[in-house]
């Protein structure tokens, strides 16, 4: 299953700061937990990443 794989599957996200000066990404899915933790330039990147895909996405849409 790659990323363009369609699933059937329900799942919360959170984003945040913890107290120790990361940024967490907790993702929750049936009995599943995975907390994600990134120092703060690694999360700059990840929303760097984020955008990028939500504007290529778009073009997708476009077309």
């Amino acid at each position: 299953m790659g990323i363009n794989s369609e699933r059937d599957l329900e799942a919360n996200i959170q984003i945040g700061p913890t107290d120790v000066g990361m940024v967490r990404i907790f993702v929750e899915a049936g009995s599943t937990e995975i907390p994600m933790d990134f120092d703060p330039d690694e999360a700059d990147e990840i929303a760097e990443e984020l955008k990028a895909a939500a504007m290529a996405a778009r073009a997708v849409k476009k077309r």
